[in-house]
């Protein structure tokens, strides 16, 4: 099989077909584009637990992994409590590796106020490099929980920041003496310092107190893939303007250098809301200084299109992510 998420067709019929206990406590379970599971644990308190691997960099890998599953809990409006870590690393790893994850860990850790709460760390020939299995803990109110799928017909798609930050970080990093044959210094060193833009903490806690009806963090896939998530997960179409989609024209270089689609591309850093009043939680954002811009709604039936112009396009289900792509170019 292909490298990334497993194909919409096969993960509904090999893996959500296939769990058949469903718990009464249970509010959100597995599901198309949901990161998060929640369950009640009394009359109004809710737990919200979220995994996640990280494979797509070995630069930084301790503090991508803190960043990417606390970005998952915020975007069910719950406020991340701590994550549990299932570290396997290849057998030339030094410990001075592993110090150096867990440095980057316990500093991010610190800026979001995160407790490490445990977990597990093993020297493996089972992996070729560094491989973070992240569990992340936070809690909620019962009546403040924000599901993937929430999102009503007539609410606004609202995006923060810009797409295809995560993705162009890494690959700045990752393919940076390859890039640096035909694109400027000054962009490549921009780009890897998108990672400061990473967390999504500052607009969730906005969106979810202004009643968001849905949040969904912009990972793998890109813009297009969480755009098909939170639609197919609401069972509901959407329209969006292609042009109103916020980009840095760092993205849209490196795209272009590796020849792949920027609104395909891993975006953690950017948040999707679906709101009943864009327009008013958009300049909420941009109070706090937090680039926000309504790029289309959520419609009736289940068409979910994309408007450039005259032009229209019908998203797909997700497919591999860009950045696996051009990650297989070969450094010359």
């Amino acid at each position: 099989m292909k490298i990334g998420k497993l194909p919409e067709n096969v993960l509904k019929r090999s893996v959500l077909k296939q769990i058949k206990t469903i718990r009464p406590e249970l509010l959100i379970g597995a599901g198309i584009g949901e990161d998060c599971a929640a369950f009640s644990v009394g009359e109004d308190e809710v737990v919200v637990m979220s995994t996640d691997p990280i494979t797509g960099t070995s630069a930084d890998i301790g503090r991508w992994s803190v960043i990417v599953s606390a970005n998952d809990i915020a975007s069910s409006g719950a406020e991340v409590l701590g994550i549990l870590v299932c570290a396997l690393l290849p057998p030339e790893t030094e410990e001075s590796d592993i110090k150096a994850i867990m440095q980057q860990m316990n500093e991010v850790c610190e800026e979001l106020h995160v407790q490490l709460m445990g977990g597990h760390t093993e020297i493996t020939d089972a992996v070729t490099r560094p491989l973070l299995s992240i569990t992340g803990v936070g809690k909620v109110k019962r009546d403040k929980l924000v599901a993937t799928g929430g999102g009503k017909v007539g609410d606004d798609l609202v995006v923060t920041k810009w797409i295809g930050l995560e993705g162009t970080s890494i690959l700045a990093k990752e393919r940076e003496e390859l890039l640096r044959t035909r694109l400027p210094k000054r962009l490549l060193s921009e780009a890897k310092g998108f990672e400061k833009y990473l967390s999504i903490l500052p607009e969730a806690a906005t969106a979810g107190k202004s009643g968001a009806s849905a949040m969904h963090d912009i990972t793998e896939g890109g813009i297009f893939g969480a755009l098909w998530e939170v639609a197919e997960s609401a069972g509901i179409g959407l329209n969006v303007d292609l042009k109103k989609i916020p980009i840095r024209q760092e993205t849209v270089e490196i795209s272009n250098f590796f020849d792949i689609n920027p609104y395909k591309l891993m975006s953690s850093g950017s948040l999707l809301i679906a709101s009943p009043d864009g327009g008013s939680l958009v300049k909420e954002l941009q109070a706090q200084g937090i680039h926000a811009t309504v790029i289309g709604k959520l419609t009736e039936g289940n068409d979910r299109v994309v408007c450039n112009g005259e032009e229209k396009r019908f998203l797909e289900p997700p497919k591999t992510d860009e950045l696996y792509e051009a990650l297989r170019m070969e450094q010359e």
